[in-house]
């Protein structure tokens, strides 16, 4: 969960009420069999994504599937280092340093290109989050609001859509490929192909509720505050929070802001920069200056604009990377039922089906918030 999705589900929660928890909680199926699948090519090929499809169809196909994603990233970029600068301008941080601040450590986290090193702290970085927004929440206490409406209205199902946006970005599918292939590369001597796709899916699992549920978090959390709160002003933010839930609220929000932009920033680093250069067969150790290709105009870009006017871009970016996840989602669909990639590990009848209900599920709500 990122600072884009962060922003996404508060303004449901501010705009909606408790319409979409039900929804959002049921969003943890398609998260999971998607994610899954690509975590089972990370072991069965020992491989990441890019790397697959460029062996398995071409260059272009592969170059075609991440490019896209790249540029992307750029933007994702600065909307994460827009949430960390609010976040801690909350705390009377000026974005001239937190900006440089949050670069340099996502920098010095990431520079060594090794999963196992950056895993630790995020997970810290994931328990802070989860911690501040569930403060948030129980100092804001349960509403009696319904917990699932429907509508067709063009607001309601634009939000269904950037919520569905959230939950399956282009990024994660070659993260989890390559993260996979590299912490099963480590204990493969160990155990089984079979008994580590035991543990990913149960990692996965975990993942996909922990996420759903913290979105939930923070919709009921931002379901009693003007609905017109700009979540990126540190401001707005301070004086809605304050006034539903005490002067605590802005602090406990802004912990966990500012956790889940720098989580986003080194898993989209990992993810993004691992697929551009297995796409295009370029050394692994160029892989620093796709980094700093990707995030070092968009940390100087967020250092210097208004940060309150990006609510709309993340809103319309998240809706987006639905389609943006057509291409990687098709084609990871086709690599797990492949018997001569995947081995054992292929797509069994039932999985197929499932995870293309998923896929297609996922793009519908987008495709319907464009009609």
């Amino acid at each position: 969960m990122d600072a884009s999705s962060t922003i996404g589900a508060a303004e449901t929660g501010a705009l909606l009420k408790y319409s979409l928890v039900i929804f959002l909680l049921l969003l943890s199926v398609p998260l999971y069999f998607i994610q899954e699948a690509a975590g089972r090519i990370g072991v069965a090929t020992g491989r990441g994504l890019g790397d697959v499809i460029r062996e398995n169809y071409s260059k272009g196909l592969a170059s075609l599937m991440a490019l896209p994603m790249a540029l992307t990233d750029a933007l994702t970029y600065a909307v994460e280092y827009a949430g960390a600068a609010v976040g801690l301008a909350v705390f009377g941080i000026s974005p001239l340093v937190s900006v440089p601040l949050v670069f340099l450590l996502h920098m010095g986290l990431i520079v060594t290109r090794k999963y196992e090193h950056a895993e630790k702290p995020l997970l810290l970085m994931s328990l802070l989050l989860i911690i501040g927004y569930g403060l948030v929440l129980a100092h804001v206490g349960l509403r009696d609001y319904p917990v699932l409406e429907v509508s067709a209205s063009k607001n309601f199902l634009f939000l269904v859509a950037a919520n569905v946006g959230a939950v399956v970005m282009p990024f994660m599918l070659f993260f989890q490929a390559s993260a996979t292939a590299i912490k099963f590369s480590s204990i493969k001597n160990l155990i089984s192909k079979r008994e580590a796709m035991k543990r990913i899916r149960m990692e996965t699992a975990l993942g996909a509720i922990a996420t759903e549920a913290l979105m939930v978090i923070v919709e009921m959390a931002m379901a009693g505050v003007d609905p017109s709160t700009n979540f990126l002003s540190p401001e707005s933010l301070t004086k809605a929070l304050d006034s539903v839930a005490g002067s605590l609220s802005p602090v406990f929000f802004s912990v966990g802001l500012v956790s889940s932009a720098f989580l986003a920033l080194v898993v989209i680093s990992l993810g993004s920069a691992w697929g551009i250069v297995e796409a295009l067969g370029i050394s692994k150790d160029k892989t620093i200056l796709v980094y700093l290709f990707e995030s070092l105009p968009a940390a100087v870009l967020i250092s210097t604009v208004p940060i309150a006017s990006l609510t709309n871009v993340i809103l319309n970016l998240l809706v987006f990377f639905v389609f943006t996840l057509i291409g990687p989602g098709v084609i990871l669909g086709l690599l797990s039922s492949s018997e001569k990639i995947m081995g054992e590990l292929r797509n069994r009848t039932y999985e197929k089906i499932i995870y293309w209900i998923c896929l297609s599920s996922v793009v519908l709500f987008g495709v319907l918030s464009l009609l």
